[in-house]
C-alpha cells in the first residue's frame, strides 16, 4: 500500500504517524506561568537529540483555535522547563496531567505530585518521578502546525540507586518507563529481550 502524504489533510497525516512511530518516550514537562503556577503536561512528540551539548526536543501543537498551549506560551517567556519521564508508579498521574486547566491552575495539585526545587532554572521538578532533565532553550523552531524546543539539559535528577556512577549506566533492572502507543494506549517496558532472542 502506498500512501501519497500530499494527498492527505494535516489531521490523517498526524495520525498515521503518531500512530506509526510508536512506542515513543513521553516527556512530563513543568513550566512556570506569568503568575508562578506550575504548569504540567505529557507530551509524547520527544527524544533526545544529542549529548554534546546535551539537547532534548519536544514539539507542541497548537490548539484548534491556533493558539498556544500553556507549556509553549512558558517556555516562549520564560526559556526553562523541567523534562521528566515517568514510571509505572507514576504514569496514570502523568496522563492526567494531559487535562486541561486554566492557566492559572497547576496540573500538579489537581493529580497529586508535589514539587522539589530545581537548581540550574526556575521550573520545579517533580518529586515522584524518577528521571527529571532541567533545561534551558537552546533553540526553537516553528511550523504551520507546532513548535518545536530543543532544550538543553543543565542538570539531571534520577531516583536514588538508578544510576551506576562507576560506569555511568542506568541499572535498567530498576526502570519501569512507559511509553506512548497511541490514543490513550501505552506500554510497558518489562518484556525486554536481546538481540540473540529475535527471530532471525
Amino acid at each position: 500500500m502506498e500512501i501519497d502524504f500530499a494527498t492527505l489533510t494535516e489531521y490523517q497525516r498526524y495520525k498515521l504517524m503518531a500512530s506509526l512511530i510508536v512506542p515513543r518516550p513521553v516527556a512530563l514537562v513543568t513550566t512556570l506561568g506569568p503568575d508562578g503556577t506550575v504548569n504540567a503536561a505529557p507530551f509524547s512528540m520527544f527524544n533526545m537529540v544529542g549529548e554534546e551539548p546535551p539537547i532534548v526536543m519536544i514539539s507542541l501543537n497548537r490548539r484548534s483555535d491556533d493558539s498556544l498551549k500553556d507549556t509553549a506560551r512558558n517556555i516562549e517567556c520564560t526559556g526553562e522547563f523541567v523534562v521528566h519521564l515517568a514510571d509505572e508508579a507514576t504514569a496514570r498521574r502523568m496522563h492526567d496531567c494531559a487535562f486541561e486547566h486554566p492557566p492559572e491552575v497547576s496540573e500538579l495539585e489537581q493529580v497529586g505530585f508535589t514539587t522539589l526545587p530545581s537548581t540550574h532554572v526556575k521550573p520545579p521538578r517533580i518529586a515522584e518521578t524518577p528521571v527529571a532533565f532541567e533545561c534551558t532553550l537552546f533553540e526553537k523552531m516553528e511550523t504551520e502546525s507546532r513548535k518545536v524546543f530543543i532544550g538543553q539539559v543543565r542538570c539531571l535528577h534520577v531516583r536514588e540507586g538508578l544510576v551506576d556512577t562507576g560506569t555511568w549506566r542506568v541499572r535498567l533492572e530498576d526502570y519501569f518507563p512507559v511509553g506512548r502507543f497511541g490514543a490513550d494506549l501505552y506500554v510497558r517496558t518489562r518484556d525486554r529481550c536481546t538481540a540473540a532472542d529475535l527471530p532471525p
